[in-house]
């Protein structure tokens, strides 16, 4: 079964609001066998609406639509949606009665009428109920497409898509069966990875495919298969899992979108009762935000002390002026003296530093831009490398970010 993904509204085309909408609706589909084809972002006009509409009947089993279910006049999708399908608005009674108590009861304040035409909906029209929010989805079919209009308020369009929409078409659809695994690799671009594992991608089953997923410092991979029986699908991903973790099990840190690198660390670290701090000067806390963005952190995090300026490094992380005269503010040294002082202030058992220059000037040090040093402290040692990683700057601090992760994690393992 396909769908396709419609947002409206101008806000998201003049890149005011990003749409977050389009990414979790597929994903949820994705899992009941549902696979989105494609995901369109239009204008709040009518006629647009309406030619969209049209090319997309009969091509698709389902048309989402998010946005334009306001009670502004700006907000049309119901007066489109009945031009649509030849119908009228009517005043449904559960949802009139919803939203008054919604308006008096819990936000304590008279309801307008323009509230109450939240109500009126297309008289065709299947109402898909929203407990936390005043505009209902809804759903219609025309010849083979199903249409459902949702609210673009993220929370209500999840809370419907939950409760009212996969229910709905696991309960009246027979679909096929769509299983991913991803496998989370670090330390080697995607060519690398691609030539070592070349034979092997090879030799997959047709109804399994590889998808190649790079960010600076790691790849992710992932396998789909689709089908109809569960349990084949099943067996033949777990099999060809198995077979590549032999090739590349040197650069494979973990499985499945859940468990990224910050994931692992945080395990293997409460496994071991070890705490970790981080003193950032390059990326800018964007480590300290991943480690401590896993639940349960407060377990091994104890914390970071992002010393983006050069006193801040002395004041805090007691790095020596003389240091910093003698071998620059970017250096091996500093780099060294700044993952001892926060291992040394926050008390922890491994420390990571940061030091580097992302560009696109040079700041306070005379080292190539892109150059960084990434500072790993263990229980028993200290080490340091250098990097370069190029420019422009967004990439040099997205590659150290994950370099200096993927180093701690193979020095944590080594304790295992």
């Amino acid at each position: 079964m396909k769908a396709t993904i419609v947002t409206i509204g101008d806000e998201i085309l003049i890149g005011q609001i990003i749409d977050t909408n389009s990414g979790y609706i597929a994903k949820a589909l994705d899992k009941i066998g549902v696979q989105t084809t494609e995901m369109l972002s239009i204008s709040d006009d009518k006629n647009h609406i309406l030619s969209t509409f049209k090319s997309l009947q009969n091509n698709v089993d389902f048309v989402i639509i998010t946005g334009g279910l306001g009670p502004t006049k700006d907000d049309i999708t119901k007066h489109t949606f009945c031009e649509y399908f030849d119908d009228i608005l009517v005043e449904n009674k559960v949802v009139l009665n919803h939203v008054t108590h919604l308006i008096e009861s819990i936000f304590k304040r008279p309801i307008t009428q323009m509230n109450r035409d939240q109500a009126l909906v297309p008289s065709k029209c299947q109402i898909l109920f929203n407990k936390v929010g005043t505009a209902p989805g809804m759903w219609m079919k025309k010849e083979h497409t199903v249409y459902i209009s949702l609210p673009g308020v993220p929370y209500e369009m999840k809370y419907i898509i939950e409760n009212e929409i996969v229910p709905k078409i696991v309960q009246e659809y027979e679909r096929p069966y769509i299983i991913h695994k991803t496998i989370l690799t670090y330390g080697q671009g995607e060519s690398l990875v691609a030539e070592r594992i070349e034979n092997w991608e090879n030799n997959l089953p047709e109804f399994i495919k590889l998808a190649y997923l790079p960010n600076p410092g790691r790849v992710r991979l992932r396998l789909t298969a689709r089908g109809k029986n569960k349990e084949i699908l099943e067996n033949a991903i777990n099999q060809n899992v198995e077979s590549l973790t032999k090739i590349i099990s040197d650069i494979i840190v973990g499985f499945d979108d859940e468990e990224t690198i910050e994931v692992v660390i945080g395990k293997m670290l409460t496994q071991q009762n070890k705490t970790i701090s981080t003193a950032e000067s390059i990326t800018g806390g964007k480590i300290a935000q991943l480690l401590s963005s896993v639940s349960g952190a407060s377990k091994y995090y104890r914390g970071s002390v992002v010393s983006y300026a050069t006193d801040t490094k002395v004041s805090f992380l007691e790095v020596s002026q003389n240091t910093i005269n003698e071998f620059s503010v970017v250096s091996r040294q500093v780099a060294t003296e700044m993952v001892i002082g926060i291992k040394k202030l926050m008390k922890t058992d491994y420390a990571i530093a940061t030091t580097g220059n992302a560009g696109p000037s040079k700041g306070d040090s005379d080292v190539t831009i892109g150059t960084v040093f990434i500072a790993i402290a263990t229980p028993e040692t200290v080490f340091i490398e250098e990097f370069n990683f190029g420019q422009p700057r967004e990439k040099v601090i997205d590659r150290t970010v994950y370099k200096a992760l993927e180093m701690v994690q193979k020095e944590i393992l080594k304790n295992f």
